[in-house]
């Protein structure tokens, strides 16, 4: 009786969090395409003015890779009435901040902003819409940019380039072949008329979600939307590129020789997009397999085999396909064959046995919390709003999405294991240190 009361007071307790953190929004478009979306939140007084453009490296041509990164920086450029160097003088002489990240499916962009500053932030977004110096002088600029970029975050880092080497073998026909950072040799040879063609093709209104979230006046905000907005032209349709990729037949293993001093194994499992109901059973098996020291894998590998220094499982899901990955740094004098035979081991139980009734109370509890807190922040709010629209076409999953994780059953999780986890659908790569192959 204690538990059936404790379960009911836990579920009351989340449908009350549940409304005091409902997202309220407004959405509408404006004639030349460009979709809006309002959230008023007036606890403190700032405003994230965000505009996600539909637009990554799945979009770019097989010779000119690296396109939709190199515009994340190359759109801090300047303007035509901005000159270069002014844009984040214009945020930071507000007292706000800014910034901008890529992906393989789009390309997002952020100030964060006191909220008298709102006109400021639709000044800025609307000008990198329309009136952005695409110049010789950027671009070399910005390709230097890149290339440190690439080197500090890819080059030197250890592991780094998983993601890189796990996608370039996971698919072959699909633009998720090539990582958002691109080819260094396709940016140089670049000449500047494809980079103004690039920008003008997919940098408009109705490629692009603005989303606002914050303390703001909604009738104010879309006079002023309108006044930064509504001239913009229209572009020709965008469409976003529709390849299907072969299903993988047989394991693809490699090594990959960094500069590291523990070895490290990375699987990853292909997967299906992130709007397919399965994802969200993938969600839940991250959880249970490494979600807190709790953990299956952490507790097999790293507390009772000590045969690795880490370990982590992760869905890497994107629009069109995604990567289940598992990955686990091996501790002093242990094996990777050890080490993936444990990882396989702990896979096959989830395949062959229903994961325990307490277990998944607890990996169901772990989706409510992180649900309410994942809306900590203004931009927060607007990105998930933004991205909700643009890919499942329902920005009110907001407020919804934990219902699809709350009809996952423990057969689902057994069964989708089974579908997916498969040694025929991964890649393996065996990161060794540089030493090993020099010696070879």
């Amino acid at each position: 009786m204690k538990k059936t009361l404790s379960g009911v007071m836990l579920f009351l307790g989340f449908l009350s969090t549940q409304a005091q953190n409902q997202i309220e929004f407004e959405e509408y478009d404006l004639d030349n395409g460009l979709h809006v979306i309002l959230h008023q939140d007036k606890s403190t007084p700032i405003v994230a003015v965000t505009v996600l453009y539909h637009v990554g490296s799945k979009n770019e041509d097989t010779n000119r890779t690296g396109f939709a990164h190199f515009f994340e920086h190359l759109l801090f450029e300047g303007t035509q009435n901005i000159k270069r160097g002014e844009y984040d003088t214009y945020v930071i002489n507000a007292g706000g901040a800014l910034n901008a990240n890529t992906t393989q499916d789009r390309t997002f962009y952020y100030e964060l902003l006191p909220s008298n500053e709102l006109a400021l932030g639709l000044w800025l977004e609307s000008e990198r819409m329309l009136h952005a110096n695409i110049l010789q002088e950027g671009v070399d600029t910005q390709r230097e940019v890149v290339k440190e970029e690439k080197r500090q975050r890819i080059d030197n880092q250890p592991y780094a380039s998983f993601a890189t080497e796990m996608f370039k073998r996971s698919f072959s026909q699909h633009p998720y072949h090539w990582s958002p950072i691109g080819s260094m040799d396709h940016l140089n040879s670049a000449q500047l008329s494809q980079f103004m063609d690039f920008y003008k093709k997919f940098y408009i209104p109705n490629n692009a979600t603005l989303s606002i979230a914050g303390d703001i006046d909604f009738e104010e905000a879309k006079k002023l939307i309108a006044t930064y907005f509504s001239d913009i032209p229209r572009g020709a349709e965008v469409v976003q590129p529709e390849v299907v990729e072969p299903a993988l037949t047989a394991e693809i293993s490699a090594n990959v020789y960094d500069n590291i001093q523990l070895p490290a194994t990375f699987i990853g499992y292909r997967v299906p997009g992130e709007t397919d109901q399965d994802s969200y059973a993938l969600g839940m098996i991250t959880r249970v397999l490494s979600d807190g020291g709790s953990s299956r894998l952490n507790q097999r590998l790293v507390e009772t085999d000590k045969s690795a220094l880490q370990v982590v499982s992760f869905p890497y899901t994107l629009e069109d396909y995604g990567i289940f990955i598992t990955l686990a740094i091996a501790n002093m004098g242990h094996g990777l064959d050890e080490i993936e035979t444990a990882m396989d081991e702990e896979i096959a139980r989830l395949q062959t046995e229903l994961i325990s009734e307490e277990e998944f109370q607890k990996i169901q509890n772990m989706v409510e919390n992180d649900f309410v807190s994942s809306n900590g922040s203004m931009a927060g709010i607007a990105e998930s709003l933004a991205n909700y629209y643009v890919y499942f076409g329902d920005a009110n999953l907001i407020n919804t999405e934990v219902d699809r994780y709350m009809k996952v059953t423990r057969e689902d999780i057994m069964n989708v294991a089974k579908k997916y986890l498969r040694k025929d659908n991964r890649v393996v790569l065996h990161y060794l240190p540089k030493s090993e192959q020099i010696e070879q």
